[in-house]
């Protein structure tokens, strides 16, 4: 009887000083990814609102339609790829940052992210799940600065101090518009009464094809959007 009792306790001891072997977590699709937020959805794109926490992780997920993000708040991540125990220096994301990644022919991405610093890490991601919609979206001069052109997507950067305005334009193809700064502003269009605005940092607005439109900043601060067309 001792005997097994000693046993028994050598057994627990050994069980509870010696850890499991941990077992790598099955990746998801970043639709399914912790913090990452289906918001809206057509037939042309998926949109996924991106709130990572200090100090949390994403999990590994998996990327593989072509993308387009908005960086709305800077923070400090990390990166781990799927089945690799090499984690990447802290990367800061600095808001307004447009990125585009090719998922479709480069090769899926499976892979996790770790905030490891103090903001949460806020973005906006665009995934190209559906159809093109076949529009070639028109130029824009003026105050649209031109960013992204390639065979999903053209993106233009609007912005206007106090009191400047932005000549009209037609929007050929269906789009995104993503809110970065400003407190208010005035969006004119013909045949119809001004209307204004005052979104949140982050909002953002779809906007079908064939839209005619000006722009008036009528706030106290400097108005940024970033507006994209979808091919």
């Amino acid at each position: 009887m001792k005997r097994l009792v000693l046993c028994g306790f050598v057994a627990m001891a050994f069980g509870l000083g010696v850890p499991a072997i941990a077992q790598e977590e099955t990746p998801v699709p970043m639709t399914k990814a912790p913090f990452h937020l289906p918001v809206f959805h057509n037939e042309y794109v998926t949109l996924l609102h991106v709130n990572v926490l200090p100090g949390k992780t994403t999990g590994y997920h998996i990327h593989s339609f072509d993308q387009v993000s908005v960086n709305i708040g800077a923070a400090d991540m990390t990166n781990q790829d799927f089945g690799s125990n090499n984690v990447s220096k802290p990367q800061r994301g600095e808001p307004g940052r447009v990125t585009y990644l090719d998922y479709v022919k480069n090769g899926q991405k499976t892979h996790k992210a770790v905030n490891v610093g103090k903001t949460p890490f806020h973005n906006l991601s665009v995934l190209f799940t559906g159809k093109p919609s076949g529009i070639a979206p028109a130029a824009r001069g003026g105050a649209y600065k031109q960013e992204l052109d390639n065979e999903h997507v053209r993106s233009w950067r609007l912005v206007l101090e106090p009191g400047q305005s932005a000549p009209q334009i037609a929007q050929n193809a269906p789009g995104i518009r993503v809110f970065l700064n400003g407190d208010q502003f005035t969006e004119i269009v013909p045949g119809q009464p001004d209307r204004m605005m005052g979104p949140y940092q982050g909002d953002f607005f779809w906007q079908d094809a064939g839209a005619t439109r000006a722009i008036k900043n009528t706030g106290t601060t400097r108005l940024e959007f970033v507006e994209f067309e979808f091919k």
